[in-house]
């Protein structure tokens, strides 16, 4: 059975800058999380190939299209973390070119706490971005919808127990 997930298509703007002090060559950033609505072109040969804004060989910014998140019911409980922290974001996975440390590029974008902690986990770099308020209204509904947060029974001391109960 197939079935259609909902989600979204997003571009990632990064920004680099070079030599920002003297222990680092390059400094990378995730400036901003953007819905991909088609606005930034629709050849999908070209979707892998970062597009460059501005690159003055101090500062640049390059935009990654082609990212898409998708919501998976089983994500829930991320979800719901990540909504419920007071400052909802965009986790954005991201890896640099070991060996041309000035390349980097977004490898996913999720929604869910849990899922850009397994990252972490897997010692990936991972940075986040707010969540605009259209996002966040849209991942709230689809929360409603589909996770339930499991009602935390607590757990009587064994001390307080009857040896045959222990």
């Amino acid at each position: 059975m197939n079935e259609t997930r909902p989600g979204l298509a997003v571009a990632v703007l990064f920004e680099r800058e070079h030599q920002p002090n003297r222990w680092e060559d390059w400094r990378h950033r995730i400036a901003e999380v953007l819905i991909d609505a088609g606005q930034f072109g629709s050849a999908p040969a070209d979707a892998e190939a970062p597009r460059v804004l501005r690159d003055d060989g101090r500062q640049a910014q390059f935009l990654h299209r082609g990212l898409a998140v998708t919501l998976y019911a089983d994500e829930g409980e991320g979800y719901y973390l990540n909504l419920s922290s007071g400052a909802p974001v965009w986790f954005v996975m991201w890896r640099t070119d070991e060996s041309e440390p000035s390349r980097a590029w977004p490898e996913a974008v999720s929604l869910s706490y849990n899922e850009a902690g397994r990252w972490l986990d897997a010692q990936e770099r991972v940075d986040n971005v707010p969540l605009p308020a259209e996002v966040r209204d849209w991942l709230q509904a689809y929360t409603d919808a589909n996770y339930r947060p499991e009602v935390k029974q607590r757990k009587r001391p064994a001390s307080f127990q009857r040896p045959e109960q222990r």
